[in-house]
Parts: structure tokens; sequence; C-alpha cells
């Protein structure tokens, strides 16, 4: 017959086992919410380079009085067999006006690789105002063995973008993906 010392211990652990599964439970909810989050708060503040995906190009006006220059750099990182540049170092544009500039990507290995470019803008005040249309960088890039791709990148920036910003630059890091 159990007493009721030990009842009150058996109540006791099993309110310690559901506290310990909540606290398991919560962490993995945290952990994987932890990517998401931390994209919003970039996508929304700015921070770390991270720009918006997509631009809304409504209402796009052209502020001719004054030029923007876009600098690119690119970093490909170990693990992935590429060699990847842009076709440009810099470009010209005024607020507003709609650009295309173009990067090339080899496979220098005798498999199929995949990579996803990771874009960093800087200075971090003039990410709010860069605005890409259509980017490499919004999915996974997969390259045969020996294979050359030119890629693409329209942006432009928002005639918004304060006065004492004359240049931004652009750097994209490549890193490999599973398949």
């Amino acid at each position: 017959m159990e007493t009721l010392k030990q009842k009150n211990l058996n109540k006791k652990n099993k309110k310690l086992v559901l506290k310990l599964i909540g606290l398991v439970l919560g962490s993995i909810i945290f952990a994987f919410s932890l990517v998401p989050l931390y994209n919003l708060i970039c996508n929304v503040t700015g921070l770390n380079g991270k720009t918006n995906s997509v631009a809304d190009q409504t209402s796009l006006k052209i502020d001719a009085s004054r030029w923007i220059k876009v600098e690119f750099t690119s970093t490909v990182m170990p693990g992935l067999g590429w060699n990847f540049y842009p076709n440009q170092s810099s470009v010209k544009v005024h607020p507003g006006e709609i650009m295309v500039v173009t990067f090339t990507a080899k496979n220098i290995t005798s498999e199929i690789l995949a990579g996803q470019a990771i874009p960093s803008l800087s200075p971090g005040q003039a990410s709010p105002y860069f605005k890409k249309i259509e980017c490499f960088c919004f999915q996974r890039q997969e390259l045969k063995a020996g294979e050359t791709k030119t890629f693409p990148m329209r942006f432009y920036v928002s005639t918004d973008v304060p006065q004492d910003i004359k240049t931004v630059t652009l750097s994209y890091a490549f890193y490999n993906t599973v398949k």
C-alpha cells in the first residue's frame, strides 16, 4: 500500500516530467523559429545588409538629379567548386531607374554542384532603399560539371534613399547546398 508521502512524491515527479517535456518542446519550437525570425528582423531593419526580396515596381519615378554608384563583389565559400564573379565591377544609376547587371558562375569540378547566393549590402542604412526585382539569389542554383551560366539581377534604388548615400556595395557569397 502506498503511503501518503510516496503519493505526494509520485505526483511531484509527474509534474516535473510534464514541465521537462514542455521545456523540450518549447526549445524545439524556439530553435525552428530562429531563422525565420532572424530573416524577418533583418528585412524590416536592414540589419546585416539584407534587402527586401521582391520590389514593388508601382509608381516608379526616376530622380535624374543625382547618381548612386552600386559596386559588386562576390565570394565562393569553401566546399563549392565554382568560380563566381560580377560581369561589371560597378554601375551608376539614378534613383528609381531599373538596372540589369549580370554575374557569371562556372562549375570547375567534374560533378553536379548546387549553391545558394546570400546577399549583403553596405552601408546597412541603404538596405531599405535597394530593391531587387529579379535575382538568382532568390533560389538555389545548380551547375553541371564544367557548366558556365550567366545570372541576371534586376534592381533599382528607391528615390527615397538619403542624400548622403552616394555609393552602395552589393556582395554575394555563394554557399554549397545539399541536393
